[in-house]
């Protein structure tokens, strides 16, 4: 028998190992710096290999929102793990997917109240988009094939989604035959002439739904619209006929100020998209809700109208659990609330960046603040900056930003903000 010199041993030299075959996101990978490797996480800090501690800055791409290891969530898992770690919906289910199901319906503005799980956000979008075009081939009005979205739009990176995302635009080329290109507008103004109005009235037969991220626009830099240009974008869709979906895989439980920012609009979307936070960060699950008259539309004599979609892993049990448990706190812990508290001392803090040289611009709404610089030239030597300044702060081209877990305390989000102002310091000095 061939021994195995590392079954039975932990190695320590992984760091060392990290590029040697993992092929890691939005890297170039010839010339990549070695990753900053993790040994573990607590609360509000992330433990490096070599001891050192990290105040969490964007909470694992805007998921960790009670921050990491939450007692009831890991209690909850692993109670799960005990009794039903998985088992295929496809025939079957199981009463925490049928508990989560229900409380989301309970949950979601309007009358969102069916639910189809999967396990990526960008899995939502493509369902929600597969969800709208049958919806309109089921009523034989087979033209609906087009969705609108918006300038610097982000939904997701599989095929499907870069069609809707302009973050996606000058990619799309690479992969004709894939990537559907789809209209894209700018974001209404709250009132007046606007080219949403004038696309809807003229392409409205043909349109199957416009998607939106409500009031921040993550990858397309942190980009903040007000709730009567939500709304606005709502009412003109529905008011021509179509289907509104939310994307709220970034902006959902808590992060703008509300459970959901369509809240904050009075929006009610015919299709919502849910994901990051779902699960408090703790395992990959996403959620395409539809309202009762799109789920009404699936309903025929066979599978012909049926929605044909069911990843591996839909709804599983596990994280299922760490959803219903996530789902907990925010009914017993004040997580809107916390929001705004960091909302507050986001702009206390960061708007009198706004006047250090090679600052662009300041955003803040809700748990999320956006320093935006005059170059991206810098972002490789400020993320290790950053980290030297003992904060995991991880710039977007040319913006800074923080979406902190909504349990981070004051004195915490100090060192974020004091971090953000000295490196930016430094890099335009």
């Amino acid at each position: 028998m061939t021994s195995n010199p590392t079954h039975g041993t932990e190695r320590t030299d992984w760091p060392e190992r990290s590029l040697d075959h993992v092929w890691y996101p939005y890297a170039q990978m010839r010339d990549m710096a070695p990753p900053v490797p993790v040994a573990g996480v607590e609360g509000t800090r992330i433990r490096l290999a070599d001891g050192r501690e990290l105040v969490d800055g964007t909470s694992s791409w805007w998921s960790a929102c009670h921050g990491y290891r939450h007692p009831h969530i890991m209690e909850a898992v692993h109670r799960q793990l005990d009794v039903l770690p998985h088992v295929m919906l496809g025939g079957m289910t199981h009463e925490p997917v049928v508990r989560l199901g229900e409380r989301l319906a309970a949950k979601a503005p309007g009358d969102l109240a069916h639910t189809m799980f999967t396990d990526s956000g960008s899995v939502a979008v493509e369902v929600a988009l597969k969800m709208a075009r049958q919806y309109w081939d089921n009523r034989g009005e087979t033209q609906r094939d087009t969705f609108i979205a918006f300038e610097n739009g982000y939904h997701g990176d599989t095929a499907g989604c870069m069609g809707v995302s302009d973050t996606y635009r000058d990619l799309r080329p690479r992969f004709t035959g894939l990537a559907h290109e789809h209209l894209t507008v700018p974001l209404p103004a709250e009132e007046g002439p606007c080219a949403l109005e004038r696309v809807l009235a003229e392409h409205g037969d043909r349109i199957a739904g416009v998607i939106i991220e409500p009031l921040i626009q993550g990858a397309g830099g942190m980009l903040v619209h007000s709730p009567k240009v939500l709304r606005r974008a709502a009412d003109l869709a529905q008011a021509a006929g179509t289907l509104f979906i939310a994307d709220e895989i970034a902006t959902g439980f808590g992060r703008t100020g509300s459970l959901f920012a369509c809240e904050q609009a009075g929006a009610e979307p015919d299709i919502m998209c849910l994901s990051k936070a779902l699960t408090g960060g703790t395992m990959a699950m996403a959620a395409t809700m539809a309202t009762e008259q799109v789920f009404a539309g699936f309903h025929g004599d066979d599978e012909s109208t049926a929605l044909m979609h069911g990843p591996t892993f839909t709804g599983n049990p596990l994280a299922a659990a760490a959803a219903n448990a996530s789902l907990d706190l925010f009914e017993t812990e004040p997580r809107v609330a916390q929001a705004a508290a960091l909302e507050a001392q986001l702009t206390e803090e960061l708007v009198p960046l706004g006047e250090l040289p090679g600052v662009v611009d300041v955003r803040i709404k809700g748990a999320m603040g956006a320093v935006q610089v005059a170059s991206d030239r810098h972002k490789d030597w400020m993320r290790h900056r950053f980290v030297e300044h003992g904060v995991w702060i991880r710039p977007l081209g040319d913006v800074v930003y923080v979406t902190p877990p909504l349990t981070l305390a004051a004195e915490d989000l100090s060192r974020l903000t004091d971090a953000m102002g000295r490196v930016v310091r430094e890099a335009f000095a």
